[in-house]
């Protein structure tokens, strides 16, 4: 069973992820991609007690997920994939474009420099365009917070 889900939430494990679409989807696993968050025990069993004990939790940093991406896409325990950003996600993409081939915005929030595109989604143009080309090299790039919201194209954010 391929990644059902590659998502960039800088909110992580949280409700949305947990309920909104680890149901639907019938999540077995999540895999958070965090530097951080991989080196901090405590932080983990934060995002453990939000999660049902019928869903595993891995943790990783982006230099241990790129080599295990393949063994995760081939794994049959149907699995999201979460990073807090759009770098770490362009990372795993780069390094397996066949696991992490759709990518989805699901919740980046207000920053200094970022602009509204969605009242889920804030980017930077630059944030903006990097997800362009990273489109035009093949990912399939969609805004969408929950699953039965429609799915945006990068392409149509404005």
């Amino acid at each position: 069973m391929p990644l059902l889900l590659c998502r960039v939430d800088d909110r992580l494990i949280h409700g949305q992820v947990v309920l909104g679409w680890g149901r639907p989807l019938g999540l077995e696993r999540i895999v958070l991609v965090d530097d951080e968050v991989a080196a901090n025990e405590w932080e983990q069993e934060l995002y453990r007690m939000a999660v049902p004990d019928s869903i595993d939790v891995v943790f990783a940093t982006v230099e241990a997920a790129a080599p295990q991406l393949g063994a995760w896409h081939a794994d049959r325990r149907r699995t999201a994939l979460l990073t807090g950003g759009i770098e770490e996600m362009a990372s795993l993409h780069a390094a397996d474009h066949d696991a992490v081939h759709r990518i989805n915005l699901g919740g980046i929030h207000h920053q200094p420099g970022r602009s509204e595109r969605l009242p889920y989604l804030y980017l930077t143009d630059g944030e903006l365009a990097f997800l362009r080309r990273l489109a035009a090299d093949g990912a399939e790039i969609v805004a969408q917070d929950v699953p039965t919201a429609p799915r945006i194209g990068v392409d149509a954010l404005r």
